[in-house]
Parts: structure tokens; C-alpha cells; sequence
């Protein structure tokens, strides 16, 4: 067996050092492929020899990877985990040695049902015949077929309702309760001392807590056609708005006696009619160009003015259902619905599945929920997708035949009320 590794590892080189030129587009893909299902055959066999070394007494397993190949501590770690991840659940192992999933979905799902069952013990639906961990690890498999690891760990928070209805419920309420524990008292924010001028964030927030950021952010940051801003540089600057609307509704707790509001002083030179550098109360210095905007805003009150001042325009406005039916289709899509896009509703258009120039009605059963790119996808002339609702009500999606020859329909898994 030796041997034969080390035959097929001098070929892999041999092969790695060949020259690419002569290959085709779909030579480069096919190519592509096999080397990386390869590097998944060669990470199940690391797995397998790293447990036989744990079989014959090296139980400094980490310390003992690490002198023999040369690895840092981390990488030691992972190999040592992962062995011992797939030695307690072979389905998973086998699936990784047919190609059926990688690694990295491999990880998520053993990771997924060790969860499983130390739910099942904290509510007191121990799986002692292991049907259930045996249901959840095929349905998962199955899933890795179409949903990368990220989607994948998402899916798998919900897959006791979809193997164990019957247990999901408790269950869940019980880890959910816990979870949340968890991160409250895990949760934090600071903001670091000014370095040439930035200032950094970070902090942790339980899901209910970022809700409420996400969901007071996400108007203010929302992608629009012409805004060279990145993401991040948008959910920043919506934050710094978000502060600005709270100082101006004047319902913040006072400070010191007066209403909450920022003071900065700044030198004025009546000759020249200048404005120098400006400091705010906790000492942080700005720019001229700085004071003058925050001077915009009428409840920011700098030193050196006294006027209102102007209110600062925030128009964004957005073609939407009326309120009522887009709940009903973030209710009913909860997201993109094109297959396993992960896109959330607040990121979507509403599409009218019959054109409104063509007739059709803005009603839930003439409504589907696309992002930017899947919206743009629907309308290209070329693209050949099909929306239609199914018997139950859910939004299917018909392939052109490029992309499925039997065009069988298809639904997003990945926001799937299971």
C-alpha cells in the first residue's frame, strides 16, 4: 500500500509540472476537478493513517503530527480532529472517499450531528438506536450535493425538523435557549483610541441584539445603482447616520444635565475669518472640512455655531408592494427564492411572475422575491429560467434546457421550510 501511495504521489507531481497549454476550456474544468477531488481522496487518507497511529499508542497525537510533518500547531489540530471526526461517523468518511462531499462539508456535518445528539440528551431523547443521527447524516449528504459548507451549517440548525419533527420543536428550544445565554454573556463593543485618524470597531452581539442593528442599518445601506461605496463602507456610514437619527429624536438619556449631543470646539480667527482645528468634548481633533458637516446637521450642536442648521436629506425611496404583501412574500420566500441563493428579504425585489404590463396582478400568487442578480437573471431575453408556483404555494423555478436537458423544477433549499 505503501508503495502504491508514493507511486501515485511521484505521478501527481509529475503531472503538476506538465505544461497546460494544450488544454481546452472544458479540459482546464475537468482538470480542475479531478485534482481537488484528489486532494479529498489524499485528506480521507491522512484521516484513516492518523487514527491507526492513535490505535498503536501515539497519544500526543497533535505533537506527534507536527514533528513528523512539519506542520504548525493549528494544521495539527484540524488533522487530529478531523480523524477523529470521521472515525465516529464512517457514513461520512465513505461519503468523502465517493466524492459525495469534500471536506469542508464533511466538517459541518459531523459537526452537525454530534450536535444532534447532545440535544437530544439535554432535552431527554437520547438516540439510543441511532435512527435519528442516521437520518440526519444521509439527509445531510444528500444536501452536500447542492450546497456549499456555509449553506450547509445554516441548513443543518434546522434538520431535526426535517428528519424528527416529532423531537425538533423541545429540542430547539432547548439549544436556542442556551445559545442565547451564551452570547449575552459573550457580548461587547469597543472603539479603540484614533490612529491617523481611524478609529476601529469590534464587539459580539446575540442574534436578537444584531437583529435590531441589521434592522435599523439595512434601510440606510442598501445597494443602489451608481454608489461606487463597498458594503462595508455602506454599513458604516449607515451606522454613523443611525447615531445621527437617534441624537436627533432628543429621547436620548441626558448627559451631564443636557440633552445628548456632540460639542466641539474650535478656534475662529476673526481676521481672517478661518475656522482652525476642531476637538470634540472627549478630546479627538477634526478637521475644518469635518465641522463644517457636522455643522449640517441640526441637532449636532458644535461650539462654535449656534444656528438649527440643516436638516440632513436621507431620501431613499423604493418601488415596493404595499405592506401587507411584502410580509406575506418574506414570510412565505424568506429570502431570494431562486434555487439556493442565501440572499435575505431584505436584499430583494418583488418580480411579478406575469409581467404587470402583460396583465399581471401585485398579489402574493403573482409575487416571488429575487435578489439583484437572480432579478436581473429572470428578465435577460436569453436566459430561459421559468417561475411558476407550486401545487402548495411555494415558488419553483424551471432550467432552460442548457442548464437541465429534463428541465425537472427546481426549489431554494437553502431558505426551505422544512
Amino acid at each position: 500500500m505503501l508503495a502504491e501511495v508514493q507511486q501515485i504521489s511521484e505521478d501527481a507531481a509529475k503531472l503538476a509540472a506538465a505544461p497546460l497549454w494544450s488544454l481546452s476550456d472544458e479540459d482546464i474544468v475537468d482538470g480542475l476537478r479531478t485534482a481537488y477531488r484528489l486532494e479529498q481522496i489524499a485528506v480521507a487518507l491522512q484521516a484513516r493513517l492518523v487514527r491507526q497511529a492513535e490505535v498503536r499508542g501515539h497519544q500526543t497525537t497533535p505533537r506527534w503530527l507536527r514533528s513528523h510533518l512539519l506542520i504548525d500547531r493549528r494544521a495539527a489540530r484540524e488533522l487530529g480532529e478531523r480523524a477523529a471526526a470521521l472515525a465516529r461517523h464512517p457514513e461520512v468518511e465513505q461519503a468523502l472517499l465517493d466524492g459525495r462531499v469534500d471536506t469542508g462539508q464533511a466538517t459541518v456535518i459531523t459537526a452537525t450531528i454530534d450536535t444532534v445528539a447532545t440535544e437530544l440528551a439535554e432535552a431527554g431523547d437520547a438516540d439510543a438506536d441511532g435512527r435519528v443521527a442516521h437520518d440526519a447524516t444521509t439527509a445531510m449528504i444528500e444536501l452536500a450535493e447542492r450546497l456549499p459548507p456555509l449553506q450547509l451549517r445554516r441548513v443543518g440548525e434546522r434538520i431535526l425538523a426535517h428528519v424528527a419533527p416529532q423531537l425538533a420543536e423541545r429540542t430547539d428550544e432547548l439549544a436556542l435557549t442556551k445559545q442565547e445565554e451564551r452570547a449575552h454573556r459573550a457580548r461587547g463593543f469597543t472603539l479603540s483610541a484614533p490612529v491617523a485618524g481611524v478609529v476601529r470597531l469590534s464587539g459580539s452581539l446575540g442574534v436578537e441584539d444584531a437583529a435590531l442593528v441589521r434592522a435599523a442599518l439595512d434601510p440606510l445601506c442598501a445597494p443602489i445603482v451608481g454608489d461606487e461605496r463597498n458594503p462595508a463602507q455602506r454599513r458604516a456610514d449607515a451606522l454613523a447616520e443611525v447615531c445621527r437619527l437617534a441624537l436627533r429624536t432628543g429621547e436620548l438619556p441626558a448627559t451631564g444635565g443636557e440633552p445628548a449631543q456632540l460639542s466641539v470646539t474650535v478656534a475662529f480667527d476673526p481676521l481672517t475669518q478661518a475656522l482652525g482645528t476642531a476637538t470634540t468634548d472627549d478630546g479627538v481633533r477634526l478637521s475644518a472640512e469635518s465641522l463644517r458637516r457636522l455643522a449640517c446637521d441640526a441637532k449636532i450642536l458644535p461650539a462654535v455655531l449656534g444656528g438649527a442648521g440643516q436638516v440632513l436629506d436621507l431620501g431613499r425611496s423604493q418601488r415596493l408592494p404595499t405592506g401587507t404583501v411584502r410580509r406575506a412574500l418574506h414570510l412565505r420566500d424568506r429570502g431570494c427564492a431562486f434555487p439556493d441563493c442565501d440572499r435575505p428579504p431584505r436584499w430583494t425585489d418583488a418580480h411579478h411572475v406575469l409581467a404587470w404590463t402583460e396583465g399581471g396582478a401585485t398579489c402574493l400568487g403573482n409575487l416571488v422575491l429575487l435578489c439583484r442578480r437572480h432579478h436581473r437573471l429572470i428578465h435577460h431575453p436569453t436566459a430561459g429560467w421559468q417561475i411558476r408556483l407550486g401545487a402548495d404555494g411555494q415558488p419553483e423555478f424551471i432550467p432552460p434546457p442548457d442548464v437541465d436537458p429534463a428541465r425537472v423544477p427546481r426549489r431554494n433549499l437553502y431558505h426551505l421550510r422544512l
